[in-house]
Protein backbone atom coordinates (compact mmCIF):
# COMPACT_ATOMS: atom_id res chain seq x y z
CA UNK A 1 0.00 0.00 0.00
CA UNK A 2 1.12 3.14 -0.69
CA UNK A 3 1.64 5.75 1.90
CA UNK A 4 -1.85 8.35 0.14
CA UNK A 5 -3.56 5.09 0.35
CA UNK A 6 -2.84 4.73 4.26
CA UNK A 7 -3.63 8.59 5.05
CA UNK A 8 -6.72 8.02 3.03
CA UNK A 9 -8.17 5.25 4.65
CA UNK A 10 -6.74 6.70 7.61
CA UNK A 11 -9.40 9.86 7.07
CA UNK A 12 -12.49 7.41 5.87
CA UNK A 13 -11.94 5.55 8.99
CA UNK A 14 -12.26 9.04 11.31
CA UNK A 15 -14.90 10.07 9.58
CA UNK A 16 -17.00 6.68 10.11
CA UNK A 17 -16.07 6.91 13.94
CA UNK A 18 -17.38 10.39 13.75
CA UNK A 19 -20.29 10.05 12.14
CA UNK A 20 -21.27 7.61 14.71
CA UNK A 21 -20.59 9.49 17.74
CA UNK A 22 -22.79 12.18 16.65
CA UNK A 23 -25.42 9.49 15.70
CA UNK A 24 -24.88 8.23 19.05
CA UNK A 25 -25.11 11.19 20.73
CA UNK A 26 -28.03 13.20 19.09
CA UNK A 27 -30.68 10.48 18.02
CA UNK A 28 -34.02 11.05 19.47
CA UNK A 29 -33.73 8.88 22.35
CA UNK A 30 -30.00 9.30 24.10
CA UNK A 31 -29.66 10.38 27.30
CA UNK A 32 -27.31 13.16 26.16
CA UNK A 33 -29.61 14.58 23.74
CA UNK A 34 -32.36 14.74 26.77
CA UNK A 35 -29.82 16.64 28.95
CA UNK A 36 -28.95 19.43 26.16
CA UNK A 37 -32.03 19.78 25.94
CA UNK A 38 -32.94 20.84 29.57
CA UNK A 39 -30.47 22.90 28.85
CA UNK A 40 -31.44 24.60 25.66
CA UNK A 41 -35.15 24.15 26.96
CA UNK A 42 -36.25 22.68 24.00
CA UNK A 43 -38.29 20.10 25.60
CA UNK A 44 -39.18 19.22 29.20
CA UNK A 45 -40.74 22.91 29.84
CA UNK A 46 -44.78 21.99 30.23
CA UNK A 47 -43.28 19.42 32.73
CA UNK A 48 -41.79 22.17 34.75
CA UNK A 49 -44.81 24.31 34.27
CA UNK A 50 -47.34 21.74 35.20
CA UNK A 51 -44.50 20.46 38.70
CA UNK A 52 -44.69 24.22 39.30
CA UNK A 53 -48.43 24.16 39.73
CA UNK A 54 -48.62 21.52 41.75
CA UNK A 55 -46.52 23.25 44.23
CA UNK A 56 -48.68 25.93 44.30
CA UNK A 57 -51.26 24.08 44.99
CA UNK A 58 -52.83 23.58 41.51
CA UNK A 59 -53.37 19.77 41.77
CA UNK A 60 -52.31 16.39 41.43
CA UNK A 61 -48.94 15.29 39.07
CA UNK A 62 -49.39 15.04 35.74
CA UNK A 63 -49.37 11.10 34.93
CA UNK A 64 -46.01 10.01 33.19
CA UNK A 65 -46.42 9.89 29.32
CA UNK A 66 -45.93 6.44 28.22
CA UNK A 67 -44.17 7.14 25.35
CA UNK A 68 -43.43 9.42 22.81
CA UNK A 69 -43.63 7.23 19.44
CA UNK A 70 -46.88 6.18 20.66
CA UNK A 71 -48.01 10.16 20.75
CA UNK A 72 -47.00 12.68 17.68
CA UNK A 73 -45.41 15.53 18.40
CA UNK A 74 -46.47 18.92 18.24
CA UNK A 75 -45.32 21.46 15.96
CA UNK A 76 -42.83 23.70 17.48
CA UNK A 77 -43.28 27.02 15.64
CA UNK A 78 -42.70 30.13 16.43
CA UNK A 79 -45.25 31.35 14.71
CA UNK A 80 -48.98 30.79 14.60
CA UNK A 81 -50.48 27.20 13.53
CA UNK A 82 -53.74 27.25 11.70
CA UNK A 83 -55.09 23.62 11.14
CA UNK A 84 -58.67 22.03 10.46
CA UNK A 85 -59.63 20.66 13.81
CA UNK A 86 -62.05 18.89 16.29
CA UNK A 87 -62.93 19.66 19.50
CA UNK A 88 -62.63 15.74 21.47
CA UNK A 89 -61.85 16.92 25.06
CA UNK A 90 -62.26 19.46 27.70
CA UNK A 91 -59.91 19.62 30.89
CA UNK A 92 -59.93 22.05 33.62
CA UNK A 93 -58.37 22.49 37.09
CA UNK A 94 -58.75 24.88 39.46
CA UNK A 95 -59.24 25.35 43.19
CA UNK A 96 -62.13 26.92 44.61
CA UNK A 97 -62.03 28.77 48.08
CA UNK A 98 -65.27 29.47 50.08
CA UNK A 99 -64.74 31.78 53.35
CA UNK A 100 -66.64 31.80 56.00
CA UNK A 101 -68.61 35.06 54.47
CA UNK A 102 -69.75 32.64 51.73
CA UNK A 103 -67.80 34.49 48.82
CA UNK A 104 -66.26 31.49 46.80
CA UNK A 105 -62.62 32.38 45.00
CA UNK A 106 -61.35 30.23 41.98
CA UNK A 107 -57.48 30.04 42.50
CA UNK A 108 -54.69 28.19 39.69
CA UNK A 109 -57.69 27.89 37.36
CA UNK A 110 -56.26 26.06 33.99
CA UNK A 111 -58.52 25.12 31.03
CA UNK A 112 -57.26 22.73 28.32
CA UNK A 113 -58.35 21.94 25.06
CA UNK A 114 -57.56 18.48 22.91
CA UNK A 115 -58.03 18.97 19.12
CA UNK A 116 -57.97 16.33 16.65
CA UNK A 117 -56.30 17.18 13.60
CA UNK A 118 -57.34 16.10 10.34
CA UNK A 119 -54.06 13.91 10.23
CA UNK A 120 -55.45 12.17 12.85
CA UNK A 121 -53.00 13.90 15.78
CA UNK A 122 -53.81 15.15 18.91
CA UNK A 123 -53.29 18.71 19.79
CA UNK A 124 -53.54 19.91 23.51
CA UNK A 125 -54.01 23.84 23.74
CA UNK A 126 -54.39 25.69 26.67
CA UNK A 127 -57.25 28.21 26.94
CA UNK A 128 -59.23 31.09 29.11
CA UNK A 129 -62.60 30.02 30.94
CA UNK A 130 -64.50 31.84 28.60
CA UNK A 131 -63.06 29.79 25.20
CA UNK A 132 -63.54 26.64 27.49
CA UNK A 133 -67.02 27.20 28.00
CA UNK A 134 -67.93 28.40 24.48
CA UNK A 135 -66.17 26.08 22.21
CA UNK A 136 -68.70 23.11 21.32
CA UNK A 137 -67.82 19.32 21.48
CA UNK A 138 -67.40 17.44 17.93
CA UNK A 139 -67.36 20.55 15.91
CA UNK A 140 -65.12 20.94 12.89
CA UNK A 141 -63.36 24.47 12.65
CA UNK A 142 -60.00 26.19 12.01
CA UNK A 143 -58.21 25.92 15.17
CA UNK A 144 -55.41 29.01 15.37
CA UNK A 145 -53.12 28.55 18.00
CA UNK A 146 -49.08 29.30 19.19
CA UNK A 147 -47.37 27.95 21.41
CA UNK A 148 -49.99 25.61 22.69
CA UNK A 149 -52.23 28.44 23.71
CA UNK A 150 -55.36 29.37 21.42
CA UNK A 151 -55.74 32.22 19.59
CA UNK A 152 -59.03 31.27 18.04
CA UNK A 153 -61.30 28.44 16.88
CA UNK A 154 -63.56 29.63 13.74
CA UNK A 155 -66.70 27.51 12.52
CA UNK A 156 -69.28 27.81 10.86
CA UNK A 157 -71.78 29.69 13.33
CA UNK A 158 -69.15 31.72 15.45
CA UNK A 159 -65.84 32.85 16.04
CA UNK A 160 -63.98 31.80 19.54
CA UNK A 161 -60.95 34.30 20.51
CA UNK A 162 -59.17 33.05 23.80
Amino acid sequence: MTEQLKNLLILLAGIVVILIVVILLFSGKSSFRRIMAVFLNEEGAEEDYMMHRVKAGGGEPPAPKQSKASEPAQKKVSGPIVEMATLIRKTDDRMRIIESTGQVKLVDEYYELVFMTRKGQQVTIECSAEAYEKIPFNQQGSLTYKKNMLVKFKYYEDTIYN
